[in-house]
């Protein structure tokens, strides 16, 4: 029988092995959720304040303590419009509050429910695993897990996902950025999240002499990732490219007149005629009349390239007569088109409406603006241009996770991303979206050629940083010497096998400790 100084040396005992039990009241809660959700939404460019991820996602995860299903989705909810409303503000510049609304609730809701998960892993290791060990070590990957899950899920579905947001794209700048050639975008997120699930760790913590010490373990993990070196990048030579941005009137609501775009392109690269160059590069639809089905079109491309010297690559729409695509075509002089690549990823609910017949019913006015689907490309996303295998990514293709690894198992030296920024005026998306393509060249080991029709344009090294670039919304054009590479880095050669991994630790790890919770709980009746 226990005396009753057995039962206070038994309580002394779990003081010291569990941690206290932080939980905020939900009207605490739900603010502190959305000072983290806006907190990581300034971490992203254009205000680019990357030390931000660091405070508002332990924010996020601390307002998810104590939190029980429906108590975890609302925090989540808040959380998730806070960041997405923020972060993608510049969906409303032209085409208004609803789609914007729709996409920044749908994607708020799917934030919302990987808060419940990692609701439930707080409170379920919080039994299962109360010792130290458990608590700073297993937790921590445990919540990061889930968090890289919940990315792995929303950048692939529905209708292809949507990956902007990433928490790895907040750090393309940052001295982080360089982790994401050894473990690639996803497993960057996850480090980011470890890092904050360690620090709300470490403040629970009982306040003993050992907390001290245990602090030292976010500090060390952060320590352990600036550490990490640059992967090294062998240069196997170099193409001469003239980037072209024709600042053209190029949005969906432009009022121009066909040829207009082109005409804008032809002007631009007028003034580099006499320059020796092995590429020329347009924007996404820079060539806004098809080529293939109009000789005057055909005829101007032509000229571009006697007078350049050198093959262009050319935004445009095609058609074969089962379906329209947002295509790029390879084009020399005398002989046209030598090749084509029709975009793999068109953007749902922008490009085309999946299951038309379903959604259009719902907002006839709104969907109405999109009168034509693209159809989803067949062809492989790389280019033979002289020997130089040139990997291609037309504006959204640049977020896809797959895209990207399968233009560099198609061999890609140098990465080419035409696109077209004018629906969204001087926003945060262009550099939202520069800031992805220059983890990609990080990621890669490859040269990133990113030209748009209005900005930002610019051409990215194999270690991020900024060969050349273009001011907005002005014409012009950038030739530089741009590096190429055959390397392989390892987040190339691991492929999806980091984020699985993560994923998986990160649910096996949820499943786990409600399985020990349940089991304790049956032994203590």
């Amino acid at each position: 029988m226990l005396t009753l100084n057995d039962h206070t040396s038994t309580a002394k005992r779990l003081a010291r092995t569990v941690p206290s039990r932080t939980r905020l009241p939900l009207w605490l809660a739900a603010p502190v959720a959305a000072l983290g959700g806006l907190l990581n939404a300034l971490a992203f460019p254009g205000t680019g304040w990357w030390p931000l991820i660091f405070v508002g996602t332990p924010l996020i995860l601390f307002s998810l303590i104590g939190r029980r299903v429906w108590g975890a989705f609302g925090v989540g909810v808040l959380a998730g419009f806070s960041f997405w409303g923020t972060h993608i503000l510049w969906l409303t510049i032209y085409l208004g509050p609803v789609p914007w609304l729709a996409l920044a609730g749908l994607e708020a809701i799917f934030f919302a429910l990987g808060c419940v998960l990692i609701a439930f892993a707080w409170r379920f290791t919080d039994r299962a695993f109360p010792g130290a060990w458990g608590r700073l070590a297993l937790t921590p990957v445990i919540i990061a897990g889930l968090w890289t899950l919940r990315e792995y899920l929303t950048s692939n579905w529905p209708y292809g996902g949507f990956s902007w947001g990433r928490l790895a794209f907040s750090q393309s700048e940052s001295p982080f950025g360089q982790v994401a050639a050894w473990v690639g975008v996803s497993g960057l997120s996850f480090l980011i999240a470890w890092v904050s699930a360690l620090v709300i760790q470490v403040t629970r913590e009982p306040a003993s002499r050992r907390r001290m010490l245990r602090s030292s373990a976010p500090i060390g993990l952060i320590a352990l990732m600036l550490s990490i070196p640059a992967f090294p990048i062998v240069e196997t030579g170099t193409m001469r490219v003239a980037a072209v941005q024709g600042n053209a009137d190029a949005g969906l609501f432009a009022e121009y007149t066909p040829g207009q775009i082109l005409d804008d392109h032809v002007a631009a690269t007028e003034p580099l005629y006499g320059e020796d160059v092995d590429l020329v590069v347009w924007p996404e639809n820079a060539s806004d009349i098809n080529p293939l089905a109009n000789s005057r079109s055909a005829a101007t491309l032509d000229q571009v390239t006697a007078r350049m010297g050198a093959p262009l690559i050319t935004g445009t729409i095609t058609s074969d007569g089962s379906g329209i695509y947002n295509s790029l075509l390879l084009w020399k002089n005398g002989e046209g088109a030598v090749d084509q690549y029709d975009k793999i990823h068109p953007v749902p609910f922008a490009e085309y409406i999946p299951d038309r017949d379903f959604w259009y019913p719902l907002a006839p006015d709104l969907f109405s603006l999109i009168p034509r689907d693209y159809a989803i490309g067949t062809r492989d996303n790389v280019f033979d241009i002289n020997g130089v295998a040139a990997g291609l990514a037309i504006c959204f293709d640049i977020v896809d996770d797959n895209l990207i690894r399968q233009m560099i198992a198609g061999g890609a030296n140098v990465i080419l991303a035409p696109t077209n920024n004018a629906d969204f005026g001087r926003t945060d998306e262009s550099v939202q979206q520069l800031a992805i393509a220059r983890l990609r060249a990080i990621e890669t080991g490859r040269s990133v050629v990113n030209t748009s029709t209005v900005g930002t344009s610019a051409i990215i090294a194999p270690d991020g940083s900024t060969i050349d670039q273009l001011p907005t919304f002005t014409p012009g054009a950038m030739i530089q010497e741009v590096p190429l590479s055959t390397t392989k880095t390892p987040a190339m050669i691991a492929g999806q096998t980091i984020e699985f991994a993560a994923s998986g630790l990160g649910l096996a790890g949820l499943i786990l400790a409600a399985l020990s919770t349940r089991r304790k709980r049956d032994r203590d009746r």
